[in-house]
């Protein structure tokens, strides 16, 4: 007898059905499963026969063949466990078919019949729905995320011998119901802010800028003197994550298995610190069947990459076409992926090998080799995709023993708020455009026009402090960003003044 299940795969960060195909019949004893099963889909023969017998449940001693179309997409993971088994009750007709035509299937079974977790839970219930499916039946630790999505029900089973007494109407169950707005209520619940740091009052200034146009930000300065911690904050500035951002966040970390047991969705802008000695794959994402890197993880969020001198020259290369298209794309011979990477990247770096190169109190021992040798490890074309270079001064003591708190992070996300809602409602006729960090020059020139004191002070700083070309594009673009902080509607001098103030990279003292 031939039955078919629903079950459903990740590819890339979205889904799509398969249908497990289970055909038994009276020959020689034999178990195969065929469309391009991977090793874990293989072992799933073992580990089924195992559950089935140990569920109480026959196993049947016949010729069985299980087939998952469509059959020229590769096929991987352990979630197949449960449509495999529920397929071969039903072939034996063991369990009524009325309710498996509108349902799909998920979860890796142990071998007594227990269901464990299952990676990419959402995606799977958000095409499950656009397929027309009712009800989606996957293990319990995953059934709360599946639940974000609206429009099917989903049910959490323990182990196999609850999913055959539900589909044969022996038992009944309710469905797993998420409350969005309870889960909203939470947004911005924050452990780290900004009132915590001492001092360092114009590197807070910068990396209000950088959250409220988008710009990526390099901190430069001695061991010790904040760039992590402030770093750290970042997030805790950002504007709320819409619904729609969060959906697609919590899509990517899914699929990667690393959404946290007690969460539904990811409402929290994402805060990734790869080490220095990461890979390039791992980075921005690669494998045999690939899986986002860090870059993706980091979607909607920040990105920090401390020591960024340390990171390996090829590691570095690879964020160029995401810092550019905000997207990866992972070709193979067979398949070629693409995983959303919209990340705001914040790095951090010593002035020298020592790390007291700019710091007044302490000697640098690094020859002026040393020095540009270490400052080359960063090429000019990532310098190009960075708005902001701020130096990060030791902190003084007076500074750290003050009584008097600094500013909070929620007064300081109301500005950035404020700003990016002057920006989307500039960009609203742009497809790719939303904040000015996403400007090209196109865009710069059109919206970053200056009056001639501007000019002025611009051509003036561009030949007495030795920019180089790539910064004026860069000081437009910050110049607007300040201005939409001041809700003013045109660049004044005053902000093409603190946005050169932003490019120590560009300065003469970083060219000897």
């Amino acid at each position: 007898m031939i039955s078919k299940v629903y079950s459903s795969a990740t590819y890339g960060i979205n889904a799509y059905l398969v249908e497990v195909e289970t055909n038994c019949e009276r020959q020689i004893p034999v178990f195969i499963i065929v469309g391009l099963p991977d090793n874990a889909v293989k072992e799933s023969r073992e580990r089924v026969s195992a559950a089935i017998k140990n569920s109480g449940f026959e196993f049947p001693i016949k010729k069985i063949t299980v087939n998952l179309a469509p059959a020229d997409i590769k096929k991987e993971g352990s979630s197949f466990d449960l449509p495999i088994a529920i397929g071969l009750l039903a072939a034996s007709e063991k369990v009524n078919q009325d309710l498996i035509e509108d349902s799909v299937f998920l979860g890796e079974l142990a071998l007594d019949g227990g269901l464990r977790p299952i990676r990419g839970a959402l995606p799977i219930a958000v095409e499950a729905r656009k397929m027309g499916k009712k009800r989606i039946i996957l293990p319990n630790a995953s059934a709360k995320e599946a639940s974000i999505v609206d429009g099917i029900e989903v049910y959490g089973m323990e182990n196999l011998t609850e999913v055959v007494d539900f589909v044969n109407g022996v038992t009944e169950k309710t469905p797993v119901y998420t409350n969005r707005e309870e889960i909203f209520a939470a947004v911005n619940q924050y452990q780290l802010d900004f009132s915590d740091v001492r001092g360092q009052e114009n590197v807070k200034r910068a990396l209000e800028v950088a959250a409220s146009g988008a710009h990526n930000i390099l901190m430069i300065g001695p061991p010790g003197s904040g760039k992590s911690m402030l770093a750290k904050r970042i997030p805790s500035i950002l504007p709320p994550l819409t619904f729609e951002e969060a959906l697609e966040t919590t899509k990517i970390h899914s699929i990667a298995g690393i959404i946290p047991k007690d969460k539904a969705l990811i409402t929290e802008r994402p805060f990734r610190n790869p080490h220095h000695t990461i890979s390039d794959a791992a980075l921005v994402g690669g494998g045999s069947f690939p899986r986002p890197g860090e870059v993706s993880f980091a979607h909607y969020g920040v990105l920090f990459l401390d020591e960024l001198p340390e990171f390996k020259k090829n590691v570095l290369e690879v964020l160029r076409q995401p810092l550019e298209d905000s997207k990866v794309t992972v070709s193979r011979s067979k398949l070629s992926l693409e995983f959303p990477a919209n990340f705001m990247l914040a790095a951090a770096m010593n002035p020298c090998p020592c790390g007291y190169y700019t710091d007044p109190s302490k000697d640098c021992t690094c020859a002026p080799v040393q020095i540009q040798k270490y400052m080359a490890k960063i090429s000019g074309p990532l310098l190009d995709r960075i708005d902001i270079h701020i130096e990060v001064p030791a902190v003084k003591y007076k500074d750290l023993s003050a009584d008097t708190k600094s500013e909070s992070s929620e007064k300081i996300r109301e500005r950035v708020i404020n700003a990016r809602n002057v920006q989307y409602k500039r960009f609203e006729k742009f497809d790719h455009i939303f904040n000015n960090g996403d400007m090209g020059s196109r865009e710069v020139r059109q919206f970053c026009k200056l009056d001639q004191a501007g000019a002025d002070l611009l051509k003036m700083a561009m030949t007495k402090l030795g920019l180089s070309a790539r910064a004026y594009d860069r000081i437009l673009k910050v110049s607007r960003t300040i201005a939409d902080l001041d809700n003013a509607e045109n660049i004044l001098p005053s902000h093409i003044s603190e946005a050169i103030q932003y490019r120590s990279l560009d300065r003469e003292l970083w060219k000897h």
